[in-house]
């Protein structure tokens, strides 16, 4: 009569030999029996993929700030402070309402750096 453990040793003999040649056929595969090099594969070899070219940070904070009525003080290249609300805003440009003064449409690239106006 045969013992429990025989029985589990001999049931799990042939899984490791099973194993053993996969990983054999798996070694033969990835590296070379000439040179013992590891051959390249097109799947292994994968070029980093670049940023983004817009994270559309930008576009969210407008639709925020248009959404909220925020007031907003700008300041220009110059160093004019300009306070009022973004009614919209464009590739190029942002409108601003003021409330005692005229509106005005302020083109980006004369813009310094802006910022909520209660943060002042």
């Amino acid at each position: 009569m045969e013992s429990r453990e025989w029985r589990v040793e001999r049931n799990l003999f042939p899984l490791f030999t099973l194993h053993s040649l996969l990983s054999t056929k798996f070694m033969r595969e990835k590296y070379n029996t000439q040179n013992f090099s590891r051959q390249t594969n097109v799947a292994d070899v994968r070029k980093k993929q670049p940023p983004p070219a817009e994270t559309n940070a930008e576009t969210f904070y407008y639709k925020k700030q248009i959404d909220a009525h925020t007031l907003m003080t700008i300041v220009l290249l110059d160093g004019e402070e300009i306070e009022g609300t973004i009614e919209w805003y464009d590739i190029e440009a942002l409108k601003i309402n003021r409330q005692d003064a005229p509106n005005l449409l302020i083109l980006k690239h004369n813009i310094k750096y802006m910022f909520k106006a209660e943060e002042k």
